[in-house]
Order: C-alpha cells, then structure tokens, then sequence
C-alpha cells in the first residue's frame, strides 16, 4: 500500500539536512545509561516511602490518612514542576536543568533526613518532589535529542529501566530501613545516591538539546570524559552553530503554557490514556504495604519484599516494549511503503505514527483490566497470598508497556518540545493520581479492595476507544494543519 501524503506539521525533524545525531553509538550508550540513572529518583522517591507509612504515622502521632496526604501533595508537585524544568530544559539545555534540580532534591533528603513534625514532613516531601520529578520529561528530551523515530522505541525502554528499577529495590529498601536502623535512613539513602547522580552528571552528561548543540556537531564543553570531550567531536565532525541558537535568550517558560499542547486532539487523548494508567498504577502500588500488612499481617520489611513481582514486571516490561515498538514501526513502514533512513531520521509527517506506537497496545489494556480486577477480588476473599503477587506481575508489566508506548508516540508528535510535551501529559497524570490516591483510603475502607480495584479495572477499559480513535483518526487530525507549538 503506497505511502499517503500527510501533513507538514509538528512531526518534521528540525534538523534534516545532516546526520540526525552526531552523537557515537558509545556516546549515546553512556548518555542513555546517566539519564536512566538520573530517571530512577522521581519514582524511588515514591517506592521507598510506601513501606513506611504505617511506622512514621506511629512515630510522629498521626493517622495514615495525614500521611497519605503527603504522597498526594508529592503527587501534585510532581504534576507542576515538570511544566517549568521541561520548558527550561527546551530552552536553556538539558544539563544545566539536571544539575539545578538534582541539587534541589539533595538538599530536600537532607532537611527530611533531619525532621521530626508532621508539617516539616508534608513541606519537605514536596521540595523533593520539585527537585525530583522533572527528570523523566527531561530524559524523553534527550532521547529526541539523539535517537531517530525507528529507533526511539529501544531508546525509550533503555531510559526508562531506571525509573522501573525503583519498583524492584525501592520497597526492599525502604521496608528494611523503616524496620531496623529507622526510617530518617531511607532519606540519607537517597541523599547519599542522588549526591553521587549529580556529580556524575556535573563530570559526564553532555549537552544534547538540540536547539543548543543541533544533531551533536557542535561541540559541548564537558569537562572530564575522553569520549564526549570537545577535542574528539572536533576530529570527527566539523563545527558549526547549534540549530537556532543564534539570538536565542534564557526565557522563563509559563508552567501553564504546556497546556496548550491539549488543544490538539491527539495530544490530549494520549495524555489522558497515560493518565488514566498512571493513576492505577499509584493506587495499587499506594495500597500494597497497607492492604498486605492488614490482610496478611506482614511486617514493614515483609510488606516491602511484596512490591517485588510488581518490580519484576515494570524492569522486564521495559526491554520488552522498546524491542516492540521498534518492531511495530518496521512493520507499519513496510504496509504503507515507508523508507526508513537510519542516518536522517525519517519525515514522520508522511507516516502512521500512531498505528505504529499503538499496534500491540490492545493486549496490554486486556491485561490490565482483567489483572487489575483479579487483584482487588483476590485481596477481598484473602486467599493464597501467590495469587495477588502474581496478579501484580501482570499490572506492573501490562501498564508499563503502555506507558512507554504513550510517552514514545508523545515525544514523536512534538520534536521540537518533548520534554514540555511530557510536562503536559505530566500534569494531567498526576493531578488524576492524586486524587485516585486522595479517594483511595475511604473507597477501600467503605466499599472494599474487590470493588475499589473493579473500578480503577473499569477506568481502565476506557483507554481502548481512546486508543481506537488515536490508531484511527489521529493521522487525519494531523493533516487538518495543527502545528508543532513553538514554545
């Protein structure tokens, strides 16, 4: 089936005349490997804290309701910051916006390291969420950055191993610390890890924003490291000026502005359906330690090993969907005569994106709904503790696949703005996490695990005519002449 001729929009690469990216394969390795380092904290953050809710309720005299809130208020948080450091990171680089943030949750982990009041908690965990929960937008911008649409997919299942590690090692930890040295540790813990990130990053991670180094040619100052040094780029590449540098002042974005990205139908359907997940996504993992800890009466350290299927289906998901998504993409492009250029990047105005992101999403919304409801009714009539681990396997597994199929196809959209483009769809997710999670308590407590989770399952099964309508009509709404939003 011959090509069809699409629109001239948002999806053209803006460097087209050259190389996509300069940046060697190794190069690009050692930059994908910092920025998954980099992305594990935001979710850690989460992970860690879950298995000691009940003890620092105990220890500083309050319900677990008050320390809910403040996983809800570093929902919130995690909602609006993205907007500023995603249009920061679009404008003035990557890197510095790393470094800025990186200290800000330094020092945020040290001050709750040190508290011992229920308010300085409630402040404090929303600071490390400002310093904390920009770094995924931000590693979507440098995936943009350096690798083409046929492989982005991989690109994005590599980065994003790093936030799905949190999901594997963040319970353990927090429920051993909670348990035995005291749960001010779990904050030196991150303190301590998060200070080694940004003295990585501070030697190693190179500037990548396009609209400051163009495809990698123009030379970066990174002071340190052989391969990323200028010296070496300049014996390979010859140097010339970043695209659209030249005139271009440090702008403070409007956190608002991202918003306008959810004028366009495609945008907005993406966004809702990654909101949708994600909100599920924080309500089973909010509800694990609590509803284990009650049912099965665990202990923190127990209630910390339970995430570990769940981990286990994030980290594996990851390799997975990557590897798909760069399959789907071949396939699409062979059913509609699409030539892929490798070296370039390819002209995405002209092809399905959508029908390639989404081709194999309808297994995983079936498997969400029917592991989500299986996990509540599981937890409902206690039986064999096996069954609702396995079922987290599945939940982990299914959602994390689309997520990263809604944050790929998001970045495709918007080139020239990924990482705002992921503060948006940020925005939206944690604002319906949030209030799942501020919900979340009560539902279980009045109706029960079987029927709070058999709704969250039924929230789910509206992702499929998103979907549907996106696989469908998206490439037409592109062709009506929405553009690219120069922020």
């Amino acid at each position: 089936m011959p090509q069809s001729d699409g629109p001239s929009n948002c999806v053209d690469d803006p460097v087209r005349d050259s190389n996509y990216s300069h940046f060697t394969k190794t190069q690009r390795r050692w930059i994908i490997g910092l920025v998954a380092f980099a992305g594990m904290f935001s979710p850690l953050s989460s992970f860690i804290y879950y298995p000691a809710i009940h003890t620092l309720a105990l220890d500083l005299g309050v319900t677990i309701t008050l320390v809910n809130l403040t996983i809800t208020s570093y929902m919130v948080v995690s909602g609006i910051t993205p907007a500023i450091v995603g249009g920061l990171a679009d404008n003035v680089g990557r890197r510095p916006i790393y470094l800025a943030t990186f200290l800000i949750y330094f020092a945020a982990n040290i001050g709750l390291a040190l508290q011992r009041s229920y308010p300085a908690l409630l402040v404090l965990r929303m600071l490390q969420s400002a310093g904390g929960s920009g770094t995924i937008a931000i590693a979507y911008g440098v995936v943009s950055d350096i690798a083409t649409p046929a492989e982005r997919g991989s690109y994005v299942g590599a980065v994003l191993c790093g936030p799905n590690v949190a999901p594997l090692l963040g319970p353990i930890l927090g429920g051993a610390l909670a348990e035995y040295p005291g749960w001010p540790w779990i904050f030196w813990l991150l303190a301590l890890l998060s200070g080694l990130c940004l003295l990585i990053l501070f030697i190693f991670f190179p500037e990548t924003a396009r609209s400051k180094v163009g495809s990698g040619g123009f030379p970066a100052t990174v002071p340190g490291l052989n391969i990323f040094s200028s010296e070496g780029r300049r014996k390979h590449f010859p140097e010339k000026k970043a695209d659209g540098s030249e005139g271009k002042h440090l702008r403070f974005s409007n956190p608002l502005k991202c918003l306008m990205l959810l004028t366009r139908r495609d945008t907005a359907l993406i966004v809702s359906i990654n909101g949708i997940c994600y909100a599920t996504y924080c309500c089973v993992q909010a509800s694990l330690a609590l509803l284990f800890i009650e049912i099965y009466h665990f202990k923190e350290i127990q209630a910390g090993l339970i995430y570990l299927p769940f981990g286990c289906g994030c980290l594996i998901a990851s390799f997975i969907s990557g590897k798909m998504m760069d399959r789907d993409y071949r396939s699409v492009a062979r059913r509609y005569d699409f030539p892929i250029d490798r070296v370039k990047g390819d002209d995405l105005s002209k092809f399905r994106i959508e029908r390639a992101r989404f081709r194999s999403s309808w297994y995983f919304v079936a498997l969400t709904v029917a592991s989500v409801t299986g996990y509540g009714w599981a937890l409902a009539y206690k039986v064999n503790i096996a069954v609702p681990l396995v079922l987290q396997f599945f939940i982990g597994g299914s959602i994390t696949c689309l997520f990263n199929m809604c944050g790929t196809l998001l970045t495709d959209l918007n080139p020239h703005n990924p990482a705002l483009a992921q503060a948006a769809s940020n925005i939206i997710r944690c604002g319906l996490s949030a209030a799942g999670l501020a919900a979340l308590q009560q539902m279980i407590e009045n109706i029960g695990p079987g029927w709070t989770f058999t709704i969250f399952a039924g929230l789910c099964l509206l992702v499929a005519p998103m979907i549907f309508a996106e696989v469908h009509w998206g490439f037409a709404w592109r062709s009506g002449g929405t553009e690219d939003l120069e922020m």
